[in-house]
């Protein structure tokens, strides 16, 4: 007869496994949409269809009064730093396979460990260090550099996963007061407000793609998309309130040590959307550093690592 413990780690499991499928619909709508529209486009529309949802997840958690906090100006900056996080990792999406690009992103809770001793004076263990040292194998298996087969879009995936983890270790330092919905609400907000700047500014100044993948994403006009492309751009929108809703449900039902391992199902999906949407067919050693980068996150994990799991990407 199972245990409460044990019925609750499985709805945890269950609830971040569909978490994370949920999510991993959204890298596939937006590496879909990556060669007509801009990335700063797809978040705006995201973060205005995001925004009365994560009202509501305010008001229903700690009240609308709670929007007015003395952290605003760290929720702020973390802000900054997530849509630096999600343009850096949608931007590798048009020039790297799916499964390439999602791998070296899930470096973030070894980037975390690294970040953990000098900006939170926490002890990092001789095997999280370990740990940290296998990751850095797979992703130097994915990457390949000095190869022909080495593409710089890549760096992309790696800057996202060092200001993510960054962001998680302010989360850390001055976020246990703040309810998770101000925090989403204050990020969804930067976002729109970020984003539109961006486009504003780089137009104004004359800004035109470059030639570039990666860099035609960011810099693109904003054009209006057809109703096709605008309602997958809003479908984000609900993703992020769905997906965010699933993981909260997950870590606060299960066992965080329990319940992290399952976060790597995005892998599997990556492969599988990449394959089945894009015909994408990944290289042996990116299933190689995708299992080694795997591998060495549940090993931090075991290593006694605090809170190393890893919202996935639209927290």
């Amino acid at each position: 007869m199972a245990t409460p413990t044990h019925r609750n780690n499985l709805i945890g499991i269950f609830s971040l496994i569909l978490g994370i499928f949920v999510f991993s619909m959204q890298d596939a709508i937006i590496k879909s949409i990556s060669g007509e529209h801009a990335v700063t486009l797809a978040i705006f529309v995201r973060a205005i269809v995001a925004f009365p949802v994560l009202l509501a997840m305010v008001h229903f958690e700690c009240g609308l009064k709670g929007l007015i906090t003395k952290q605003w100006r760290v929720l702020v900056l973390r802000g900054c730093i997530l849509l630096c996080a999600y343009t850096t990792y949608f931007m590798a999406f048009p020039a790297l396979p799916l499964a390439e690009a999602i791998a070296l992103f899930f470096m973030v809770p070894l980037l975390v460990t690294i970040m953990s001793g000098p900006l939170l004076g926490e002890k990092v263990t001789a095997l999280a260090w370990a740990a940290v040292a296998i990751g850095l194998v797979g992703v130097f298996i994915i990457l390949q550099p000095g190869s022909a087969l080495f593409n710089p879009a890549a760096l992309l995936s790696l800057i996202s996963a060092a200001t993510y983890a960054l962001s998680m270790i302010l989360a850390r330092k001055y976020g246990s007061e703040t309810p998770s919905s101000v925090m989403s609400f204050y990020q969804n907000v930067v976002y729109g407000l970020g984003a539109s700047a961006f486009a504003a500014i780089a137009a104004l100044l004359g800004m035109k793609p470059p030639g570039h993948p990666s860099f035609d994403f960011l810099f693109r006009n904003w054009d209006m998309p057809n109703n096709h492309d605008l309602l997958l751009m809003g479908a984000c929108g609900v993703i992020a309130a769905v997906g965010m809703t699933l993981l909260t449900h997950a870590y606060r039902k299960g066992q965080a040590n329990i319940v992290t391992p399952f976060e790597y199902t995005g892998m599997i999906w990556a492969v599988v959307f990449g394959f089945a949407i894009f015909g994408e067919v990944p290289r042996a050693t990116t299933f190689i550093g995708m299992g080694l980068i795997a591998a060495a996150g549940v090993l931090a994990m075991r290593a006694g690592v605090k809170n190393i799991e890893q919202p996935a990407p639209i927290n």
